[in-house]
């Protein structure tokens, strides 16, 4: 008699493992899709990759760091040693490179952000933009993205500035937590530049109109705050002005944390916070005039 067949083997639940040394590949990732993100977590998953992406040019070209580092170095090296030398500028008994180098700080950031709408403008140009809005990626999460990553950027230039005034004697703090504050404010301050920088792309849409209003506002900014005198030189007009304008709440902020001036850290907070906010919703809204 013939024998009789055998009985199929039941499959297995589970994909494929190694081989029996152990040393064949595993293809279980192949078969199993990763679990989508959700609710919650989608927002800040894609806010985390569009601030990677942005990263990855920095990673590439390292100049742009470089190049930035040369303007703040000057104000310290020139400005600074000169004023502190006429003791023209009265700052409550604090050295006045001291008293500068955080206002420099927040000058260096602001002047990284203040451009960040060209970028923008140009991946409008070359059509990386129009693909990045058909994505299921909602545009608050896009602004926010170029948004911190040009805050990451303003960091590292930040730092290149914390060591060169340390070579020029200035007495700053070095503890982390005061450090990570200072990481939290030039994020933030940087983060509503670049989206006021990016609203006014959404308005004028060129890069040549960009590029002027750019450059009229950025020195009225610096010099409208307290980043080289106190507000209590000002006269009384500019103190209103100086009080509505960000910059002096991030330099408020810079001096209290890394020097030890008496300063309003929460208030200064909270401005930059909603500041921020109200920039990445204007810029938002304005994204998609670039794309028609």
């Amino acid at each position: 008699m013939s024998a009789e067949p055998a009985a199929p083997q039941a499959a297995s639940a589970e994909p494929p493992g190694p081989g029996p040394t152990g040393a064949g590949p595993d293809f279980s990732l192949l078969l199993v899709p990763p679990r989508a993100r959700t609710g919650w977590r989608l927002v800040p998953a894609r806010i985390g990759a569009m601030c990677t992406v942005e990263l990855q040019k920095l990673r590439h070209d390292r100049t742009e760091l470089y190049t930035r580092a040369v303007q703040p170095a000057l104000w310290l090296l020139i400005f600074g040693e000169t004023f502190t030398g006429l003791k023209a500028i009265p700052t409550g008994g604090i050295p006045y490179l001291d008293f500068l180098a955080p206002g420099i700080i927040a000058q260096s950031a602001m002047f990284i952000a203040i451009f960040y709408g060209i970028m923008i403008i140009w991946e409008r140009d070359s059509g990386v933009l129009t693909k990045l809005l058909v994505t299921p990626t909602p545009r608050a999460a896009l602004v926010t993205g170029k948004a911190f990553a040009a805050g990451v950027k303003a960091v590292l230039q930040a730092a290149v500035v914390v060591l060169i005034a340390a070579v020029l004697g200035v007495a700053m703090t070095w503890n982390p937590l005061r450090l990570l504050g200072v990481v939290a404010v030039v994020l933030l301050g940087s983060a509503f530049f670049s989206c006021l920088s990016m609203a006014i792309a959404g308005i004028v849409l060129t890069r040549d109109r960009l590029m002027g209003i750019g450059q009229a506002i950025t020195m009225p900014l610096f010099f409208a705050s307290n980043a080289l005198y106190p507000l209590d030189l000002m006269p009384g007009w500019l103190q209103a002005v100086s009080k509505a304008n960000p910059l002096s709440y991030q330099v408020d902020a810079l001096r209290g944390l890394l020097i030890g001036t008496p300063s309003h850290l929460p208030l200064d907070f909270a401005v930059l916070v909603f500041a921020t906010l109200l920039g990445i919703a204007a810029s938002s809204a304005l994204l998609g005039r670039l794309a028609r």
